[in-house]
């Protein structure tokens, strides 16, 4: 009744109103909040500048973290040959665990976690992989790394195994319990099983692990999927 009112005395009105309903359902739309897609389960943070006091001995460790950074997200290929200005620039990295997959350090893992391991950091910390050594071993400060995820998957309440604690040298920044040893040479599986790190999403939903390096510090979130 209103419609044909207005059609027949006043069409201009009709349109009007009707541009301004289109117009007002567009921006509601547009402005309605969405729905989040991932909660924040932890969130932890270290600086690379301060790994040891020595300058030196701190590039050092901070080159090795950001390469196995980068062999993690495989934006490099591996060799001797590293383009370390790629691997030097901030980024954000992430992988993804469905439920029940298992990450660990590296490939060498113990009895209860073979077969159920889909990402690793793609990465054994040597000289043929371009890792450095400051004169104790080569590939010295992927432990910090592997502490630092160790320490945020633990407060985010996800199944982590840390066998061989870090106890016989500070990790700064990150609390003793959660220092975690990293070890692979060639051969010595056993070995390399137990200095190794595993971290389980035992959520019924995927969860992320999401580096984010801004030129000094390295912060990882561990995000869960909704």
């Amino acid at each position: 009744m209103i419609y044909f009112l207005l059609m027949d005395k006043k069409p201009h009105i009709f349109s009007f109103i009707l541009i301004v309903a289109l117009v007002l359902g567009t921006v509601l739309m547009h402005t309605r909040p969405s729905k989040p897609t991932q909660r924040v389960l932890s969130v932890h943070e270290i600086s690379l500048d301060k790994r040891q006091p020595n300058p030196w001995v701190n590039n050092v460790f901070k080159d090795n973290i950001l390469l196995n950074i980068a062999y993690l997200n495989q934006s490099i290929k591996k060799g001797k040959n590293i383009d370390w200005s790629m691997v030097s620039k901030p980024k954000t990295v992430e992988i993804t665990l469905q439920p029940q997959e298992v990450f660990a350090y590296h490939e060498d893992v113990l009895p209860q976690y073979m077969g159920k391991v889909k990402k690793t950091t793609n990465a054994h910390f040597s000289y043929d992989e371009g890792f450095k050594s400051d004169g104790y071993l080569v590939g010295d400060g992927v432990c910090h790394l592997a502490s630092l995820i160790y320490w945020a998957a633990k407060d985010a309440k996800l199944s982590a195994v840390a066998p061989t604690n870090h106890n016989f040298a500070n990790v700064a920044q990150i609390p003793k319990e959660y220092g975690v040893s990293i070890y692979h040479s060639p051969g010595e599986k056993a070995i390399n099983a137990n200095q190794n790190l595993y971290v389980t999403n035992n959520y019924d939903k995927p969860v992320v692990l999401q580096f984010a390096y801004d030129g000094e510090s390295l912060k990882l979130t561990v995000l869960q999927k909704i």
